[in-house]
């Protein structure tokens, strides 16, 4: 199952390289780096208004419901929430260099989990990370939000990122802040 999901991420991949090929509309002049004001790092529990905060509440559901879920278990809840208008998929993840994060190499986590679209023209990706119990979770979640790129997509860009915690577990995503029309 896991290779099938990921030849269908590839594909997908692929075909969306394709499919932006043409693009001159694209501002070759925005900043390519990720300003503070698209991360939502906050102790209170981030609003549902968006679809980030939206579908970090249906994480924390979970949880919360099910403490001892992995980190799979956990991205495929998220991934088959209502408001996910697409196709999408959840697979496990190894440490190294992971989609949204340029060149850095993503480690420290004992074990992950992927979530995104099947479809590579959506600006969506999200992990869930399972750390070790002694694990310092806050610089983890900084080494995340500092090496993300909200254009790590080539035709698209993501509207926000939310990096949060419960525990160990850590919840980070970057997508659009709705998809809806």
């Amino acid at each position: 199952m896991k290779k099938f999901l990921s030849l269908l991420l590839a594909s997908a991949l692929l075909l969306s390289f394709a499919s932006c090929g043409g693009n001159e509309t694209e501002d070759t002049n925005a900043d390519d780096t990720v300003n503070d004001t698209a991360i939502e790092e906050t102790e209170a529990a981030p609003s549902t208004d968006t679809l980030a905060g939206h579908l970090y509440s249906v994480f924390a559901a979970k949880l919360n419901e099910s403490p001892e879920a992995t980190a799979l278990e956990l991205a495929e809840t998220v991934i088959t929430n209502e408001k996910i208008l697409f196709m999408g998929g959840a697979m496990e993840v190894e440490a190294g260099f992971l989609s949204g994060f340029d060149n850095y190499e993503v480690t420290g986590f004992e074990s992950a989990a992927m979530f995104a679209p099947m479809m590579g023209s959506i600006a969506f990706v999200g992990y869930v990370f399972d750390l070790a119990d002694d694990a310092d979770v806050e610089a983890f979640k900084k080494n995340l939000t500092d090496n993300a790129n909200l254009r790590w997509q080539i035709c698209v860009t993501a509207d926000e990122m939310l990096c949060e915690s419960i525990g160990d577990k850590v919840f980070f995503i970057m997508c659009p802040t709705s998809l809806e029309g």
